[in-house]
């Protein structure tokens, strides 16, 4: 038998003799009954014990275990052990013998989590390997009262630097579920219903800004993306790394900068062209997950290798849905009656090609996904990529009722900023080849749009983001009809922000706010929300046309600035895995690390309170953005240069307080940025400037702190 399952062996010969010893000794919930059954457990069981182990159970470590009113999850033992275990042990091993198989690789339990939020790993492992570890529990006491079954026992091993508070163990997985120290009080009904990993249910959107309920924006219908956020941790100020679909997905997918990536582009897949670096789904997939992709995920094309990253990071062949071939060709109905490929695009379901929309059949797909791994015995990662609201704004016609024409404002600075440097504009060209925008015969680069066709296209994407909210409901509330809610991480993201008419500007492609802030938030069951009840909907379906919504707020707000590429760290870090380590610098030849912070710390702030060793000071935290430019004024391929083409890089900070962004040289072929080769600056006070019009770069305000950034 291996070391590790000989430990498991002798502690939990340890474990179910102190338990016999005290059902006769002494009352469940008598300390000094238990003191008295030292003398017992001590000769019954020490002739049996490895030196390391004796020297462990001291009596003060038993009374300390004692005294925490802890109990075990009762595993069943193999009858292949019970030769070896000595008659008088027997009777005691359905009830109190927490028996896993020892030849299986050892995880963080996420189940572990789930009944005791908060827990959080110890500083020192136990047992002087590296592959046990203890975590501390977030509450000084435990509950009084005790569950009828399984009886009270013993709980064991605890750890350094846990300041005093009760202790529990992790112990090795099993592919039916888990062996660990839990509280009694913990052990309810609910919590034992899941005794095994969480799935995760990660959903992408494309091109969403922070245009939701759920960020203050109340002129927006969103009432399931704003159900989730009630049950959700939403991290207020998250920013992408870049404001473009394929660098920012390679980006958050695999941890990685753009710069690491070298992907500012579409033209090139990072395996080949920077490194072989791991991605979130593939180390799901690695630790034993079914992982899926619906829709878009990976963006399509050479950047995911026409593959979208298969057969690394899935198990399964991506779906796409069949009517995605029709998005950018001619199935808008204009006024004239003709068919043409225009931006605004409400179209009658019916009359399209295949009768439906790429959305609404990654819905039903991945609806039929989660129905046929409900019965399955693995977790599963399914991704969940939907394409509203990127342009075309092509969505069911009926959804521009929720947003009337005369009650559509304009954005409050519709114009192009007068201390904006050249370089920062960006022309939005994919905008300008639209059939309907053409027509408007706008002058390149800075022609502002009609006042009247700002509101349509105003409308048509707060449409848009109503169209998406249907479907996120259909996909949350079928995860309730499964039972699956107490099981599964919902995380919800958006590759990039979008900019509606801010700085006289459209689309992405840029530094700003509009253009890099994001939603991000986070399901975790047990943690972020109670686990639902028998019967209970945590996520029923909402039709945003009902005509009174109910006001839902946020589970819990944070205000730090977070960076999309935490999404891969936080999301392993949730579901039990091991978290990767920060990659070193440079880290090319390193296939399994990251670059993004683990949030998982704000989570365990929501259980600890106060904790003063968790609290985040707000003020340091950043984010980074990048965008690169062809040139130092706008043309053509200004939003969307390919590398060769890249001239210009410019490297943006976002802090609590301001954002600074400088446009320096690039060398595309050395992928190489020239600090000492500034094109231009840009600094914006966020308290006194919140829309980012007023550039202090030049100023003596702004050359004070850029004086004091420098090292």
């Amino acid at each position: 038998m291996p070391p590790a399952g000989q430990c498991l062996l002798w502690l939990g010969l340890v474990l179910a003799s102190v338990c016999a010893s005290l059902e006769s000794a002494a009352p469940s919930n008598s300390t000094t009954g238990a003191a008295l059954a030292l003398a017992q457990i001590s000769g019954s069981v020490s002739p049996f014990l490895p030196t390391p182990i004796l020297n462990f159970l001291s009596p003060s470590h038993l009374l300390f275990f004692l005294t925490s009113k802890l109990t075990f999850l009762p595993l069943s033992v193999p009858p292949s052990i019970h030769p070896f275990l000595p008659p008088s042990i027997l009777p005691s091993l359905p009830k109190f013998f927490p028996f896993v198989y020892p030849s299986l690789p050892l995880s963080l339990p996420p189940f572990l989590s789930r009944l005791r939020p908060g827990l959080r790993p110890c500083p020192e492992p136990n047992l002087a390997t590296q592959d046990w570890g203890c975590f501390c529990a977030p509450t000084p006491t435990l509950p009084e009262t005790q569950p009828s079954s399984p009886p009270p026992c013993l709980g064991w091993l605890g750890c350094p630097g846990c300041r005093g508070q009760p202790r529990t163990i992790q112990y090795p997985s099993t592919p039916h579920g888990w062996g660990f120290t839990v509280s009694a009080g913990d052990l309810t009904e609910a919590s034992l219903s899941h005794a095994g990993p969480l799935n995760v249910l990660l959903i992408i959107v494309d091109d969403l800004r922070p245009s939701l309920g759920c960020y203050g924006d109340k002129a927006i219908r969103s009432p399931n993306i704003d159900q989730l956020a009630s049950r959700s941790l939403l991290f207020q100020n998250a920013f992408a790394q870049q404001a473009v679909c394929a660098p920012s997905r390679v980006s958050f997918l695999t941890g990685r900068r753009p710069d690491t990536t070298r992907l500012y582009d579409f033209n090139s897949y990072w395996r080949i062209h920077a490194g072989n670096f791991s991605t979130i789904p593939q180390y799901f997939k690695e630790n034993g997950y079914v992982t899926m992709s619906v829709g878009k995920v990976f963006h399509p094309g050479i950047s995911s290798n026409y593959s979208d990253d298969s057969p690394y990071s899935w198990s399964f062949p991506p779906y796409h849905p069949s009517s995605e071939k029709y998005e950018n060709t001619k199935t808008c109905r204009g006024p004239d009656g003709q068919l043409h490929a225009n931006l605004l695009c409400p179209v009658d379901v019916a009359d399209v090609p295949e009768g439906t929309l790429p959305d609404k059949q990654s819905t039903e797909q991945a609806i039929r996904l989660l129905e046929k791994m409900k019965t399955s015995a693995s977790p599963f990662f399914l991704a969940v990529g939907y394409h509203k609201p990127h342009i075309p704004f092509r969505y069911p016609k009926e959804f521009q009722k929720l947003y009337p024409l005369e009650n559509i404002t304009l954005a409050p600075d519709p114009q192009v900023p007068a201390g904006l440097p050249p370089v920062a504009y960006n022309p939005w060209m994919d905008i300008r080849q639209r059939e309907d925008v053409q027509a408007l015969n706008l002058s390149v680069p800075y022609g502002p749009i009609p006042v009247d066709f700002q509101r349509k296209i105003r409308q048509s994407y707060f449409a848009s983001v109503s169209y998406l909210d249907t479907q996120v409901g259909h996909l949350l509330s079928a995860l309730d009809d499964l039972q699956l809610t107490n099981s599964t991480i919902i995380a919800f993201a958006s590759d990039h922000g979008w900019a509606l008419g801010e700085h006289g500007e459209w689309a992405k492609y840029s530094n700003f706010d509009v253009a890099t802030r994001v939603p991000l938030m986070f399901y975790v069951p047990g943690r972020t929300a109670p686990l639902p009840e028998a019967g209970e909907e945590l996520f029923p379906y909402i039709d945003p046309f009902d005509s009174v919504l109910e006001s839902m707020e946020p589970g819990r707000r944070v205000m730090d600035l977070v960076e999309l590429l935490s999404l891969s760290p936080t999301l392993a870090g949730l579901a039990g895995l091991h978290v990767p380590p920060r990659c070193p610098v440079p880290s090319f030849h390193v296939q399994l690390c990251r670059e993004g912070q683990n949030l998982g710390k704000h989570f365990q702030l929501q259980d600890l309170g106060e904790d003063p060793h968790l609290r985040g000071n707000p003020r340091e935290s950043i984010a980074y953005s990048q965008y690169p430019r062809p040139a130092d004024y706008p043309q053509w391929n200004s939003d969307k240069p390919s590398l060769k083409d890249i001239k210009v890089m410019g490297y943006s900070i976002r802090t609590i307080d301001y954002r600074y962004t400088v446009w320096v040289g690039f060398d595309p072929r050395e992928f190489l940025a020239n600090f000492s080769d500034v094109h231009a600056g840009e600094l914006y006070f966020v308290d006194s400037d919140p829309l980012q019009d007023h550039n202090m770069y030049n100023d003596s305000q702004g050359r004070d702190l850029l004086q004091s950034l420098m090292p």
